[in-house]
Order: C-alpha cells, then structure tokens, then sequence
C-alpha cells in the first residue's frame, strides 16, 4: 500500500481478529474504540452487531481522517432465539453448555469498513452455526476446567479447545465464527480498489 491509498485500522483490541486481518497480508494498526454497547428496544441480534460494528469503526475514524476502519461484533444465538451472554463463572458456564448439549449456536458477526475520507460505509452480517455433540456432566467439567472459557460468549472458545464440543459447523466462511469473517471483508476492500492480494 502506498501513501495515497488509506491506512488501514482494525477497531478493536482482540487478538484473535489481529491473528486473522494479518492473513490478509495487509499493513495494518489497531485501535479499540470505547462505546455503548447495549442493545436497543426491538433490535434482533443482527441488526445489533451490525449497528455497533459501524459505531465501532465510527469511533476510530473520529481520529483518522484518511483510512479505511474496519468494524466487527459479534453476539452467540441459542436454539430458541436467545442471545447467549458471557457466562462470567463455571456454573453459569455449566448451564451454558449443557442447554446447547445436542443443539445449534448462530454466531452473527457484523462487519463494516468504514472510510473516513468519503464517510462511505460498507455493513452487513455473516451468520455462521456450530452444532454441538451431545455434551455429558465429564466432557462439560473437563472442558471448563482446562479452557475457562468464562469470558466468552456460549461458554466455549470456538478458536480453542471449544472445537471438540463441536460435530459440524455450517457457513460460509469459519473466519467468521472467531470474530472477522474474512471473504466479506475482501469483498469491501475490493468495493474500495483494494484487490488482494496486494503486489509483493
């Protein structure tokens, strides 16, 4: 990337999204924003990462008036519709996963490049689902004791250990299910005349 094509920024803090831009081959920084991250009256999960994901990136551009800022979040949706929050401790963990035992789990991820020089936004939303094996009281206790997952939402890192919880996962593109679905975010740098990969 040369001096006039945009700086790129990932706005957010998360290791796991750095480890996956870097895929990309694409300089970029990191910066992460500080927001309101509660839902709004009536807004379904995918309307609601992809409004924080555009707030995220906004934020960040307040600061950065030639870059292209990439946005993303992320929420976990049981069976029944519900939003699945950070567990916080082992026996809500428990709960957790014993209540996914044998079902699915929706990731939905909102994703937006935002760039602060023509105020474009690009924003939509991959879903990606885990189905989970029948868990027992053994495989639950030994999962949470090894990876502690208890600030994760679901109880389980999907890009860990959380994997052998798993019998199928279904999408489009697994990226998604750590927290930056990669396809879609090649498809907006491209929308902005970046084609990867880049020249070396």
């Amino acid at each position: 990337m040369n001096n006039k094509t945009p700086s790129l920024i990932l706005a957010s803090s998360s290791p796991f999204r750095q480890s996956l831009l870097k895929k990309l081959g694409i300089p970029f920084s990191a910066h992460s924003p500080e927001i309101d991250e509660s839902p709004l009256a009536n807004e379904s999960a995918e309307e609601l990462v992809q409004r924080l994901a555009k707030e995220k990136a906004k934020e960040v551009a307040k600061s950065h008036s030639n870059a292209l800022i990439i946005g993303s979040d992320q929420v976990a949706i049981d069976s029944h519709g519900n939003i699945l929050g950070k567990p916080g401790n082992y026996d809500n963990a428990k709960k957790q996963l014993l209540a996914c035992s044998g079902t699915t789990v929706t990731f939905a991820t909102g994703l937006c490049l935002y760039n602060s020089a023509t105020h474009k936004a690009q924003v939509a939303c991959e879903t990606f689902t885990v189905h989970f094996r029948k868990l027992n009281d053994t495989m639950i206790d030994r999962y949470l004791r090894t990876e502690e997952p208890y600030q994760s939402a679901g109880s389980f890192k999907s890009e860990g250990l959380g994997i052998v919880l798993f019998n199928r996962l279904e999408g489009r593109d697994p990226n998604g299910l750590v927290g930056l679905p990669l396809i879609l975010l090649t498809d907006f740098l491209a929308n902005e005349g970046i084609q990867l990969p880049l020249e070396p």
